[in-house]
């Protein structure tokens, strides 16, 4: 299938690594410039040159910090600047830390505010004009199954992805007459390093090794295994292509089958 977004725009924030890293593959994949970033120079340089050998696309890596707003302006800024202009903008962030509502203090809820919800907000709003200068704009945020479903042990994540679902609502209302397309996916479990280290913390409280909690996630997933991070992107980079024309103010759950949500 032609995807139709060749020589596209697109830029992927938080892809060094994971679930951003096989987005930004996957767009590269279909012949979109693309712009991959996270904090460290080492890891953003390390991901745009693999990109860029595996696919042939053009790729720029810049370093920014999602939860400062004069980082997300630069992004965008700089994407614009290298590119000529921006098409596609897939939001991500690698998740405030772990805990219940007694464990959380005022600081961690400041600061996953600022990394999770406010990280979209400030993105977008940088993104919009370029997209509208050109009458035509994908946005799609990469959230969780807890806007859904919240899970356990993850306040923050519960409370802000879900916070992201009624700005991505809202958005691909206010935004469609733009030709501006907005949608969320939202990942199960995948075989990622932020898994690994949310297997560590639960291992640890039950008293079994991070290997073990590993398999006893996947064993509750009705496939009976961990997705893999380019499934994920597939959804991602269809959200992203002309085949979704029609498709605004979605969320496409990516989780082999865990969510028991009905909407």
């Amino acid at each position: 299938m032609d995807t139709g977004i060749k020589n596209k725009v697109a830029v992927v924030a938080a892809s060094s690594k994971g679930l951003g890293f096989a987005i930004a593959h996957g767009l590269a994949e279909e012949g979109c410039r693309v712009v991959v970033s996270a904090r460290t120079e080492a890891d953003v340089r390390d991901a745009a040159a693999r990109i860029a050998e595996a696919t042939g696309s053009e790729t720029e890596g810049v370093v920014a910090d999602v939860s400062v707003a004069g980082d997300c302006e630069r992004l965008i800024a700089r994407a614009a600047e290298r590119f000529g202009g921006l098409d596609i903008l897939v939001t991500n962030t690698g998740g405030p830390p772990a805990g219940r509502f007694d464990t959380l203090t005022e600081e961690q809820w400041a600061g996953g505010f600022d990394s999770t919800l406010m990280n979209v907000v400030r993105l977008v709003r940088a993104a919009v004009p370029h997209m509208r200068a050109k009458g035509w704009g994908r946005i799609v945020n990469l959230t969780s199954i807890s806007a859904k479903e919240p899970i356990e042990g993850l306040l923050l994540s519960n409370a802000y992805r879900a916070a992201i679902h009624g700005l991505a609502k809202t958005l691909s209302r206010e935004f469609a007459a733009d030709g501006i397309l907005v949608n969320n996916v939202c990942p199960g479990l995948h075989a990622t390093d932020r898994l690994r280290h949310l297997a560590e913390i639960r291992g640890a409280a039950a008293g079994i090794s991070t290997d073990e909690a590993m398999v006893k996630l996947a064993e509750g997933i009705p496939l009976k295994r961990l997705g893999r991070p380019e499934e994920l992107a597939a959804a991602a980079v269809f959200l992203c292509s002309e085949a979704a024309s029609f498709i605004t103010g979605q969320s496409i759950v990516v989780d082999g089958g865990a969510s028991t949500a009905l909407a």
